[in-house]
């Protein structure tokens, strides 16, 4: 059988491990609030997380076709089928590094470096559209901040809303809209989240010159969100217990708050197709909405090993896809 066309079905499997892996990893964000105040049953939540994010996954493609030009050009890499799987190979390390230890790391920060490191490993700096790389990176670093600053937003305007209310009543009925802000959250990562791996599946086509465009095929689209949707099902309990109580211990109030605030977020980033982080907005709401009710309420001491991780996935993925071209060279 061609070497092209090997490589190109790994780098179809290994995408869809990567959305696989990304449904338990980064899903976990999305329900963590509700399971944590109570408002799901863990298993209740992750089923409605992996029926949501099949539902959003399937529903919009242009965060998939801003991966497929904007970091490389999948035309100006003759060996781009070899790039795109060293590329996933060292994502999916790293998110498994970062799932067994319990930290909420970014797998759009892993994939999007890894990209950038495989590529840079296999032609040479030049190789990196700067303008559309910029683009991502500056959506990448700025959601967090505009994260936090939405999640201040919700949670001021919830307590004038809610001031008067009775605690028991007002928890009570929380609980009722965070189901709703959950599935919401779920929905908007499908949206985004699952747009990468159909970007790269597409990416790995044009490179193998099996299709001429970037328009996302349609197979691509059903089998990335149903890999999503399945590793949604599995669950990421260790990341749930990060998120969902050791940034700051959440009411109902607080997790519908930042739950609506990062919801919001990840949709308009979608909306003008660009991939973020929902890892990092999902917790820089927490953080946001900790900030409006009380600053010393957040353990900020968590909060720097989050923030901590999210600066060094970028470079150390980097760094691992370029090992992984140049292994991968040796046996192609």
């Amino acid at each position: 059988m061609d070497s092209i066309v090997i490589l190109t079905v790994l780098v179809v499997i290994f995408a869809l491990v990567f959305d696989f892996i990304n449904g338990f990893h980064d899903t976990a964000n999305a329900i963590a609030t509700s399971v944590s105040t109570r408002a799901l049953p863990p298993k209740i939540a992750v089923i409605m997380a992996a029926v949501m994010n099949f539902i959003g996954a399937i529903t919009f493609t242009g965060v998939a076709k801003a991966i497929t030009k904007d970091i490389v050009d999948p035309f100006a890499l003759s060996n781009g089928s070899l790039v795109i799987l060293a590329a996933l190979i060292a994502a999916i390390i790293w998110n498994l590094l970062t799932w067994y230890y319990g930290i909420p790391s970014s797998s759009s920060h892993a994939i999007m470096g890894s990209i950038a490191g495989a590529a840079i490993a296999a032609a040479g700096f030049d190789i990196l559209n700067y303008s559309g790389f910029i683009k991502i990176l500056e959506a990448l670093l700025l959601s967090p901040f505009i994260a936090i600053l939405a999640g201040f937003l919700v949670m001021s305007l919830f307590k004038v809303i809610f001031k008067k209310a009775s605690l028991y009543k007002t928890n009570k009925g929380i609980r009722l809209l965070q189901i709703c802000t959950a599935a919401l959250q779920s929905f908007t990562h499908g949206t985004n989240d699952a747009q990468k791996a159909m970007g790269i599946i597409t990416m790995a086509l044009i490179a193998a010159g099996w299709q001429a465009g970037g328009d996302i095929p349609l197979w691509v689209r059903i089998a990335a969100a149903t890999a999503m949707g399945l590793g949604t099902s599995i669950g990421g309990y260790k990341i749930i217990k990060t998120v969902g109580g050791k940034i700051m211990k959440l009411r109902p109030i607080n997790g519908a708050a930042s739950d609506l605030a990062s919801a919001s977020v990840i949709f308009g980033a979608t909306l003008i197709h660009l991939p973020v982080s929902t890892t990092h907005v999902i917790s820089s709401a927490i953080m946001g909405v900790g900030s409006a009710q009380r600053i010393k309420g957040v353990k900020w001491g968590v909060a720097r090993k989050i923030v901590i991780t999210w600066i060094i996935t970028m470079p150390i993925a980097a760094i691992l896809a370029a090992i992984c071209y140049f292994m991968l060279d040796l046996i192609f």
